[in-house]
């Protein structure tokens, strides 16, 4: 997901996303400690899309 995109998004859908993007970092940590994950570099990807979707609500909310 690109900084632009979620830039475009309102701030109740920033959140929905956020939600969603931790629920995925849930089930793909379920998924390392009962080992089958297959896919290593998921965790990676969900953890920097977290942050990118954290650091455009700060700004959004610095804005106002």
């Amino acid at each position: 997901m690109k900084a632009s995109e979620l830039n475009s998004k309102t701030k109740s859908e920033l959140q929905q996303e956020l939600l969603s993007m931790t629920r995925a970092q849930f089930g793909l940590r379920m998924q390392v400690a009962t080992q089958q994950m297959t896919k290593t570099s998921e965790m990676r990807r969900v953890r920097r899309d977290i942050a990118r979707i954290k650091t455009v609500m700060k700004q959004k909310e610095a804005q106002s």
